[in-house]
């Protein structure tokens, strides 16, 4: 299925302001957390946002981290030009999104070693790069301006989130009378575990019924969509983010660069561990990754 397009006629008006860099100056290592200007893809970071204005502030962009090797450079690729794993890939993880950019990453001797894609997914940018045969290789971390060194946010920022208080965390108590209506009267097998709140005032709803389930009101509390996690029916218990397997730690931090945790499970079934499932954040969209008893990688869902 080819990935919806939707380019408006103001945003091209907004290309020149708007600027992918695509020159790699040095080799970085991401765990030092340290980027340059050359490692990062200007995008905006509302694809709806008005564009009204021929000018933008740094509010109105992020900047998708993409570090290469010395000599590395990127180069424009045209949607129809990518191996047909990416298009599959991001049509089973991100149905519906829309194409915005892509690149292909040329070694110093210019061949083709992968390629970094730019999509808008309910209305949010993510950067995602593969292998030169289009295999998912990781979701890459935003920042915003000024957030290129060190920790990469900052409190009051898009990503604040990153300092691990649980900011998007709405206690169930707090759910409004709509959202929990709707729920009983639709899944009345089901029970509240968790719910956050999104930066567009929308809200994800993760509830059990012999598997967990994930529900999207938008923020006028209107049902939008629900989906059954990547975990079988079972007892579901919670699990601390410490409490995880390394190697499924190691997967987290090395697929989803400064990731948010936000909950994990263990599924047992019939007093037997089968597994882990985890609930995290990254650049304001939520996954569902799980894991096998040692930690090993097994399917992702993306909610939000």
């Amino acid at each position: 299925m080819k990935i919806q397009q939707r380019l408006k006629g103001s945003f091209y008006a907004l290309s020149a302001l708007v600027i992918a860099i695509t020159s790699c100056s040095k080799e970085v290592d991401n765990g030092s957390a340290e980027f340059n200007t050359s490692d990062a893809i200007a995008v905006l970071a509302s694809e709806s946002a008005s564009v009204s204005s021929t000018l933008r502030t740094a509010a109105d962009s992020v900047y998708i981290m993409q570090s290469c090797a010395r000599g590395e450079k990127r180069e424009i690729v045209a949607e129809a030009d990518l191996p047909a794993g990416i298009t599959d890939y991001l049509t089973a993880n991100y149905s519906g999104c829309s194409f915005n950019k892509a690149f292909a990453i040329k070694s110093s001797d210019l061949a083709t070693t992968g390629y970094v894609v730019v999509i808008y997914y309910n209305d949010k940018p993510v950067g995602l790069q593969f292998d030169v045969n289009g295999t998912f290789v990781k979701v890459l971390e935003q920042r915003e301006k000024g957030d290129f060194h060190g920790r990469g946010w900052h409190l009051g920022g898009r990503f604040e989130e990153r300092e691990g208080k649980h900011r998007d965390t709405v206690a169930l108590s707090a759910l409004p009378s709509a959202v929990t209506s709707y729920i009983s009267t639709n899944y009345a097998g089901d029970t509240l575990v968790k719910a956050f709140k999104n930066r567009d005032s929308s809200l994800v709803v993760i509830t059990k019924n012999n598997g967990l389930y994930a529900s999207v009101f938008n923020s006028g509390n209107i049902f939008q969509s629900r989906i059954q996690l990547p975990a079988k029916g079972g007892k579901h218990q919670d699990v601390a983010q410490s409490a995880l397997p390394a190697t499924a730690l190691t997967y987290l931090e090395t697929t989803y660069p400064n990731y948010v945790f936000n909950k994990a499970f263990s599924i047992t079934i019939g007093g037997s561990l089968k597994g882990y499932i985890v609930l995290l954040d990254a650049n304001s969209t939520k996954y569902a990754i799980s894991f096998d008893t040692s930690g090993n990688f097994l399917q992702a869902k993306t909610i939000y």
